[in-house]
């Protein structure tokens, strides 16, 4: 009975020391667990410009917000299909005037991975780019002067279901569109309800987790009204279906804007 003869307080030693060693595994493991947790909810992206100044603010901004992780930068066209087909990132950042042109590279990815998001990041304010980058089927139109903290807004809504156009840039093209359109009206597309409700807010800039809060459904459920709207209305976008209802709501003489 060696144990017994041992002094009592040698003996709480060795517990201790075994209950330490076993605690500070465990919580090796619990960090590894949370790390490889933490890492897979970020937002992954590639961010494409052509300066390699401001391209790594941009990534500065994003990686310190928590919320992105930057899985690779080019600045070219042929060097960005490459890295989004190697990392197939959730999103991918695009300068509209990098070499190999943003709209062309754009319309290449959406042609490869369709399901990576393309967000052109640009200074152009040109109307003739923001409706090839819509054709192109961008989820974003992002001006470079936009505030760091709201670009990561405009990135995570984005990735969450969202589409953006710079507020400025949005109002000429609703516009315009009006203008150049026919004239409808939501019975022309058999919209229920719901989704005239849906929409009307949508007009009015709100995002899919705004109109849920507003009307006391889901986030989830909303998409799914979003899905069936834009279906309905043959466009390919929130932004499309948002200059619809604009449309709508301007010639059925509704106070929407």
């Amino acid at each position: 009975m060696v144990g017994l003869n041992r002094p009592l307080y040698a003996i709480d030693w060795i517990y201790i020391r075994s209950l330490y060693a076993s605690l500070t595994v465990a919580n090796r493991e619990c960090g590894s667990r949370e790390k490889l947790q933490t890492m897979s909810d970020l937002i992954s992206i590639i961010v494409v410009d052509d300066h390699p100044l401001f391209r790594e603010g941009v990534v500065t901004t994003l990686v310190e917000s928590g919320q992105f992780d930057v899985v690779a930068q080019a600045g070219s066209k042929d060097e960005a299909i490459a890295k989004v087909e190697k990392h197939l990132p959730d999103l991918v950042l695009l300068d509209v005037s990098m070499p190999g042109g943003g709209i062309e590279t754009a319309n290449e990815i959406g042609g490869r991975v369709p399901i990576v998001k393309v967000i052109m990041l640009t200074v152009s304010e040109q109307e003739h780019d923001v409706q090839a980058a819509l054709k192109a089927q961008a989820r974003g139109y992002v001006l470079k002067g936009v505030a760091s903290d709201d670009l990561v807004n405009i990135l995570r809504d984005i990735h969450n279901g969202d589409s953006y156009i710079s507020p400025n840039l949005a109002v000429n093209l609703l516009m315009r569109s009006s203008e150049d359109t026919k004239k409808d009206s939501p019975e022309d597309f058999d919209l229920n309800e719901r989704e005239r409700q849906i929409l009307e807010k949508l007009a009015i800039g709100m995002s899919n987790r705004e109109i849920a809060d507003d009307i006391y459904l889901s986030e989830k459920t909303v998409k799914h009204y979003m899905t069936n709207i834009m279906h309905k209305l043959h466009v390919s976008n929130r932004v499309q279906a948002a200059i619809k209802a604009y449309e709508m709501n301007k010639n059925s003489g509704k106070p929407t804007f």
